[in-house]
């Protein structure tokens, strides 16, 4: 029985041992490297000349693509203020404000119907004549960030004015949703079709289909603290509400694309994004029953990173292996951030995986002297698809949200 006992000792000591060697293989001055290199190549090769992001780099083709610009221009301003509040570097926040120039000059200010909506359209496989609801909400809050860090009203003031449009056209109190699309050319909110469905025609398409409870970016919750409106406030708790009520047993919300339910697949970051907007309820009422939930969602995807830290874009939560065609480093980002974010709370269970995320988006990144200029520190997010030829690509938020993580993991670590 002593022997036992001690060996137990030994098991424990060494799994101690090998934890807390784990927590220590991430050193400040790389945490600090890391935020300098990732935010050098937003700044240098990801935002162009006008600001906005270049988006998807074919790697087979050695050209950049566009692909829903101004969401990931939205995260390139996010990640750059959260490096600039960390190491202070001007340029950094002369580039968030060039972007955001771009960003507020999308503003709709002639047409009948689109009057202080934002021209923010997907493009890609969706269209060019289509603003998607996510574009610009899971966008803005780095254009409330930069009007707090600039102390500039211009940027909070556009995307709350676009944040008015979307709560009077695209809000469904009743339902719990928002709608997904609006028609650029003719200001029509689209409620019965969505293109995200092409495969459904017209006449088979389900709410469900053409609208979400979309809380990407906690918009009206920003909008409200602006504004002072009430209504962005009520919108914002009902949209949660509307959450907690359609969260599967896994955290996610298998009923709406791009989770598909069939195949019990989950997106990389779609999930989180509600996840973080729960967080933002619970700071907004104090009620932990949204951080609850978002710590549900937090737990798929803390089962669905890989003993090395990588994460991929397919996961599915029936015990199906991921699709290792794409590797997502800004899940292993966004997922460090909102387990940061509930470890504050008092969830220490994320602990390990806070760390893996953190060794793995120090050590995944294109090196300094890449033949490639355009690769050159950016972190790995590659994204394979068909296009009648493998289409693949090194897509530029992967360096966005790494950043995010990166600044925000330097402060949590009180380095």
């Amino acid at each position: 029985m002593k022997q036992i006992k001690i060996l137990a000792s030994l098991i424990l000591v060494s799994s101690f041992s090998l934890s807390n060697l784990a927590f220590s293989q991430v050193k400040k001055e790389e945490i600090v490297s890391a935020i300098d290199q990732t935010a050098n190549c937003i700044v240098n090769v990801i935002l162009d000349e006008q600001g906005k992001s270049r988006c998807d780099y074919n790697l087979t083709e050695g050209k950049w693509y566009p692909y829903e610009v101004p969401w990931h221009t939205g995260q390139a301003i996010n990640a750059l203020l959260a490096g600039y509040k960390v190491r202070g570097n001007e340029a950094w926040l002369n580039a968030a404000k060039k972007a955001g120039n771009y960003w507020i000059s999308l503003q709709i200010k002639d047409h009948p119907k689109l009057k202080g909506m934002l021209g923010a359209t997907h493009g890609d496989f969706i269209g060019d004549d289509v603003i998607v609801f996510a574009t610009i909400s899971d966008g803005t809050p780095g254009i409330y960030e930069l009007s707090r860090v600039t102390r500039d009203q211009q940027y909070a003031k556009v995307a709350t004015e676009a944040a008015g449009w979307m709560l009077k056209n695209m809000y469904d109190a009743e339902k719990g949703v928002c709608y997904d699309n609006v028609d650029l050319k003719t200001g029509e909110v689209q409620k019965e079709y969505s293109p995200f469905w092409k495969d459904k025609k017209l006449g088979t398409q389900t709410l469900f289909d053409v609208s979400r409870p979309n809380t990407e970016g906690s918009l009206f919750k920003d909008a409200y603290g602006f504004s002072g409106n009430k209504a962005f406030k009520d919108a914002f708790i009902n949209l949660c509400n509307s959450l907690l009520k359609l969260q599967d047993e896994h955290g996610i919300w298998s009923d709406f694309m791009p989770n598909f339910k069939d195949v019990h697949s989950f997106h990389p970051r779609f999930n989180l994004w509600y996840a973080e907007s729960l967080i933002e309820a619970f700071k907004l009422t104090k009620d932990k029953k949204y951080l609850e939930a978002a710590a549900k969602t937090a737990r798929t995807h803390a089962k669905a990173q890989q003993k090395d830290g990588t994460m991929y874009y397919e996961n599915y939560t029936d015990g199906k292996a991921p699709d290792k065609g794409s590797v997502t480093g800004s899940e292993v980002a966004l997922s460090g951030i909102v387990w940061m974010e509930l470890a504050k709370e008092g969830y220490k269970e994320f602990d390990a995986n806070i760390e893996k995320s953190a060794y793995w988006l120090v050590h995944n990144r294109f090196a300094e002297d890449h033949p490639d200029k355009n690769l050159r520190g950016q972190v790995i997010e590659t994204r394979t698809r068909s296009k009648g030829k493998v289409w693949l690509v090194n897509r530029d938020i992967g360096t966005s949200f790494a950043l995010r993580f990166l600044s925000d993991y330097y402060r949590f670590k009180s380095f």
